[in-house]
């Protein structure tokens, strides 16, 4: 492994980051920022963020969650209670961004909008994560990733391309949460550059919408100038025992296929001769070569097209990626903890050759650090008292943090 294990040399250490967020783009955001090394500090109500309780759940503790929020420290607080917000101020004045991902307007009403921090901490980076962002008609609409997918257009483009639905395919992978935590720490990199240039720090705004839309980069340019003919979809081509998937797009790519599937008179079929043929016929032409697969398996089709240099793949589950040798080898996946034991966590998906950047190893509990966190605001046990007493920190007892 490229980098170093020493956390004070991570590129975010230092960086303090209160994270009010919930549910998946906001938590997953606030997480990367942990594993580069922000101390990110998870303000989650007395009874705990939701997401604790999604599946999957061993011992009553989630690993969905923990996927999520490993890394971060957890203060336990009532933003209905007045000396809550209290904390929270306080809590910002030294803080060097802020991740929320409520309906616009929330954190405003709690006292604790982007306006008013910014005028206790005239650095601070205030990351808004929305369905369809904080200004315009639509910004107090309540949507979750599935909405924002049918929405998008996102949703029928999958149904055009799959060739033979007419309505929709129903889903449960929430692209546009992970595009808006993705986009959302992009971002706040951005944002971080610009403070260190001027001192200033800003409000962003992210929208699910947007992001889902600049994913769609071919359909939106279509939209405007259709095209005259199919776009290639990319779909099952069937071997012996199964399917696998091959893309041969480039003029070596389609050569090689033709040599390996003993079909070099393809190569002058008008049908197949150009790239613009091969696209307008692709259905056809991946017909043409299921004729050979199909009396092959699929490891002997994988073997031979590598080996010539096709694009190609067999169709996974997810399980299959946990034992693979190659995610393995490049330590995809870390060991983390948490009250039910360990699972393993998917690091963030680039290398860096100075720093080691992965998932942090620990998943809070409720409120964990409550105590610890206040305490290096300077908060007396007296004080702290008086506030649990006016409900600050809900039912939950404030203790030390848990190990």
């Amino acid at each position: 492994m490229n980098g170093t294990s020493d956390p004070t040399a991570l590129p975010l250490s230092g960086l303090r980051v209160l994270d009010f967020s919930i549910m998946l783009a906001g938590p997953y955001c606030a997480r990367l920022l942990a594993d580069a090394g922000a101390e990110v500090i998870k303000i989650e109500p007395p009874e705990g963020d939701d997401m604790r309780l999604r599946t999957p759940l061993r011992e009553g503790f989630s690993s969905y969650f923990g996927q999520l929020n490993a890394g971060k420290r957890s203060v336990a607080l009532d933003l209905k209670c007045r000396e809550a917000i209290e904390i929270v101020v306080e809590l910002a004045r030294d803080a060097d961004i802020v991740v929320e991902n409520f309906r616009p307007g929330v954190m405003d009403r709690l006292g604790l909008g982007y306006e008013s921090l910014r005028a206790i901490n005239p650095r601070l980076i205030f990351c808004s994560i929305s369905g369809y962002g904080q200004t315009g008609p639509d910004a107090q609409r309540a949507a979750y990733a599935m909405i924002v997918h049918a929405e998008s257009g996102f949703d029928r483009t999958l149904m055009r391309y799959a060739g033979d639905r007419d309505r929709p395919a129903a889903g449960a992978v929430f692209v546009a949460d992970v595009f808006g935590g993705v986009f959302a720490y992009s971002a706040i990199q951005t944002a971080l550059v610009h403070r260190n240039r001027t001192g200033q720090g800003q409000n962003v705004d992210v929208s699910l919408m947007d992001c889902m839309l600049n994913l769609l980069i071919y359909e939106i340019q279509e939209a405007q100038f259709p095209a005259q003919s199919a776009r290639p979809t990319y779909g099952p081509v069937r071997a012996g025992d199964g399917d696998i998937l091959i893309a041969p797009i480039t003029p070596r790519n389609f050569a090689a296929l033709c040599e390996t599937t003993g079909q070099k008179d393809l190569l002058n079929d008008p049908r197949f001769s150009r790239i613009a043929q091969r696209s307008a016929n692709w259905t056809e032409l991946m017909t043409i070569v299921e004729r050979w697969t199909s009396g092959h398996s699929v490891e002997d089709c994988l073997t031979a097209l590598n080996a010539a240099g096709v694009p190609c793949a067999r169709y996974n589950d997810p399980a299959a990626a946990l034992g693979d040798e190659h995610l393995n080898q490049r330590e995809l996946f870390s060991r983390v903890f948490d009250g039910a034991g360990v699972f393993l966590g998917v690091n963030a998906p680039w290398k860096m050759s100075a720093c080691n950047i992965r998932i942090k190893d620990e998943v809070p509990t409720i409120g964990a650090d409550t105590h610890d966190v206040l305490s290096r605001l300077g908060m007396s046990n007296e004080k702290m008292q008086r506030f649990a007493e006016a409900g600050a920190f809900g039912a939950r007892a404030l203790g030390p943090r848990a190990k």
